[in-house]
């Protein structure tokens, strides 16, 4: 299905990004950048959402259409829909004239590889036109086994899920192993080396074992990046807390012990093979969202799209008429926008730039955190880091925060520890909520 795509796809892309010196993502990376003024950047990321899949997986509670196993090419459901689509994103009204191109785009679902090529292409065109695209732009999809019989993009999300056939029909997937590894060599007989192998731990009647020969046959598959999910609550129990530790701290040792960079809590990636699309999101970067059920951040303002088909295209057809009654609305105040720093800095490997959060937000919400942080540091879930990058002991620690002038000189980061402060990440994060709260 997806032979053509790499020609229709960037066919319709201009070769903008030379002619710009310094893109955002460049200007994000900068340390004079305030974390105020991050939000108030153009967008340079868009995310569409394609619902459609065969049928709905136990554990999914994304909005997704279910075309059924009859499916045709010429589908009318993915063409009115990928139609109203580019008519939302043509609608879409842009504060300036400046703004930069698009270098990202992320096509999600939903399994985006059941849509005909030239209906994606036609998004890509509607994009190119109203925002311009880079010419060297990560464009991803998400794409299932069993659904494509090529890849021409130039990044790939596979949703693998398992390597077990009892594990896969138990969670209602579409696809089998025997389709698993089809779909493997599809990806690398390719070319594309930026791609993604899924999984999600903790499934139904998953052994230890079990989880282990995934892990396996993911690095023998040998992708440049691999993302690991827990078992979203639904019809089936949820494991305890001893089993989703195991299962995380071993995915962790056994990654990193194959070569991989854990980067942020669910993401793994060979060096240089980070998923541009999603570190935008966590550096606190506005973002274009199109699609049923979809969300955007623009200029400090979270806009989201109802999840009914019905409603959507109705709030299509008023943003067509000039009147923008997106389903839920919300500016963030100061106070949210340094809880969401927090809460998007401290997913990753890089945590949080204390010096640049004072900046922002002051000197008495970065000592909250600092002092809320004290036993933790001491029990090596969270760690302090100074200008060179060196960990800070519990008892230096200690000491910087009662010397104020070293303090502000040598306090510069901290991050939450792999594999341990990682699975403490929601406890940790709410203690910093809670600290912000209180200043």
């Amino acid at each position: 299905m997806f032979h053509s795509m790499l020609r229709t796809i960037f066919s319709v892309l201009p070769i903008v990004a030379e002619q710009r010196t310094q893109t955002v993502r460049q200007i994000a990376s900068s340390n004079s950048t305030s974390l105020l003024h991050l939000p108030k950047l153009p967008p340079v990321s868009a995310y569409v959402h394609l619902p459609f899949c065969r049928k709905r997986c136990y554990y999914c509670d994304f909005p997704i259409i279910a075309l059924g196993s009859s499916l045709g090419i010429e589908d009318s459901r993915i063409s009115d829909y990928m139609d109203i689509v580019c008519k939302e994103i043509k609608a879409t009204k842009v504060d300036s004239t400046a703004y930069p191109p698009l270098e990202t785009v992320f096509f999600g679902g939903g399994t985006p590889s059941l849509v005909p090529p030239w209906l994606v292409s036609a998004i890509l065109e509607a994009l190119s036109s109203k925002f311009g695209v880079s010419g060297d732009a990560e464009i991803s999809t998400e794409m299932d086994p069993g659904t494509f019989d090529g890849v021409k993009v130039n990044r790939v999300s596979l949703g693998v899920q398992a390597f077990q056939d009892e594990l896969l029909k138990v969670c209602g997937r579409s696809h089998g192993v025997d389709e698993v590894y089809q779909a493997i060599e599809i990806v690398k007989s390719s070319g594309v080396q930026n791609w993604s192998l899924d999984l999600i731990s903790l499934l139904p009647h998953q052994t230890p074992e079990m989880w282990e020969e995934s892990l396996q046959l993911t690095v023998a598959a040998q992708p440049t990046h691999v993302s690991i999910y827990d078992l979203q609550p639904g019809e089936f129990p949820l494991p305890s807390d001893d089993q989703s530790a195991d299962c995380y701290r071993n995915a962790s040792r056994f990654l990193q012990d194959a070569g991989y960079e854990h980067y942020e809590i669910s993401s793994y990636c060979k060096s240089g093979y980070g998923c541009k699309h999603n570190t935008n999101y966590w550096k606190g970067l506005s973002f274009y969202g199109f699609g049923l059920g979809s969300a955007s951040y623009i200029n400090g303002v979270r806009l989201s799209r109802t999840k009914k088909i019905k409603e959507y295209k109705q709030y299509v057809n008023s943003l067509e008429d000039g009147v923008d009654n997106c389903a839920e609305k919300g500016d963030t105040n100061l106070h949210d926008l340094a809880m969401d720093v927090v809460m998007l800095s401290l997913r990753t490997s890089d945590g949080l730039d204390l010096k640049a959060f004072k900046e922002a937000f002051g000197e008495s919400r970065m000592l909250s955190i600092c002092e809320i942080y004290r036993p933790h540091v001491e029990s090596g879930h969270v760690i302090f880091r100074d200008d060179k990058g060196t960990t800070i002991s519990a008892d230096e620690y200690e000491s910087l925060l009662l010397n104020e002038g070293w303090r502000h000189q040598k306090l510069v980061s901290h991050r939450l520890s792999d594999p341990h402060g990682f699975l403490l990440s929601n406890e940790l994060i709410s203690l910093a909520f809670n600290a912000l709260s209180s200043c």
